[in-house]
């Protein structure tokens, strides 16, 4: 295909760590997903596609994992530095970064990278958190010290220094712009995290009572206030095992096939998403790479595939 002038250019970025999670194998996620042809789905759909390959990530086995309160902090510091500074940069450019995981401990990388760039530009952006867990332990709440547990705690300023501090800059969202849609397995002191914290959280009870437009409308309202537009990050275990059986976490009762679809749909309709990534795919668990085609999947609803 040939690239006309106004074509959009997403550029995606591989991150295989599994560093952040309590068992090996997702760091072939960005493979299986690659795999099943994102790529060539996004071309289709008029993009001009350009794949970064991948951040370098060491292997577990060949570090200390340091406190148990916080494992492999500071090899996921350094994965998630590098990998802000090459979402800094895409975006820089005027594209829009694709970013496939790996465990969720990624999105402190991907997070810090958007919200600088437009921290920059003097805006700032909201926040779309599709996931089974809330991730909002800290290294004192924790019970796992699994740092795929925390991310959007960091995010919001709370956790460990190190990586709050990513950038020279916290928070990295305001919380009032953060929306965490699907949850159903929370921790008890992480519940009470999450009601204290100001953020907008829809449970899995929500979803089945209102429904995902209903939940979709209100979420996109709130994380595009008085925001230069918003970045989502789709963990694959907020969505049905039955559907995504390629998962570390699994956790019955998610999204479904086309309830995930029609929340990116959604989505894509706003023409505000600033950046995606998706995590937490797993090929170990996965039959016949169902899972990375269902992470195709939701991509190309986000970047505007349509019934008709």
């Amino acid at each position: 295909m040939t690239t006309s002038p106004e074509q959009k250019v997403v550029r995606i970025v591989g991150v295989p760590m599994d560093l952040g999670a309590g068992r090996r194998g997702v760091d072939m996620g960005p493979s299986a997903i690659r795999i099943a042809g994102v790529g060539p789905g996004l071309r289709q759909l008029g993009f001009q596609v350009e794949d970064d390959g991948d951040v370098g990530v060491p292997a577990p086995e060949t570090r200390d994992p340091g406190s148990p309160q916080a494992r492999y902090l500071e090899p996921i510091y350094h994965v998630c530095n590098r990998l802000r500074l090459r979402v800094r940069r895409s975006l820089e450019m005027g594209e829009v970064p694709i970013v496939l995981g790996g465990d969720h401990s990624i999105a402190i990388g991907t997070v810090s990278g958007v919200s600088e760039h437009f921290k920059n530009r003097g805006q700032k952006i909201g926040l779309i958190w599709v996931d089974a867990h809330a991730d909002m332990n800290t290294p004192e709440s924790s019970p796992t010290g699994n740092i795929h547990g925390m991310p959007l705690a960091t995010l919001c300023g709370m956790g460990h220094p190190r990586l709050v501090e990513m950038g020279g800059f916290w928070p990295k969202v305001e919380r009032q712009n953060v929306c965490l849609i699907g949850i159903r397995d929370i921790d008890e002191v992480e519940r009470q995290i999450v009601r204290k914290s100001g953020i907008h959280a829809y449970t899995m009870r929500d979803v089945d009572e209102r429904g995902v437009r209903v939940i979709m409308e209100e979420a996109i309202g709130f994380a595009s206030a008085g925001t230069a537009g918003f970045h989502v990050s789709f963990d694959l275990d907020g969505m049905d095992p039955r559907d995504v059986p390629g998962t570390g976490t699994p956790v019955k009762g998610g999204l479904n096939w086309r309830e995930a679809n029609l929340l990116m749909e959604m989505i894509s309709d706003t023409g505000r998403m600033t950046s995606l990534e998706i995590t937490e795919l797993n090929p170990i668990l996965d039959v016949k790479n169902q899972s990375g085609e269902v992470a195709v999947d939701v991509i190309l609803s986000a970047f505007g595939k349509r019934i008709l």
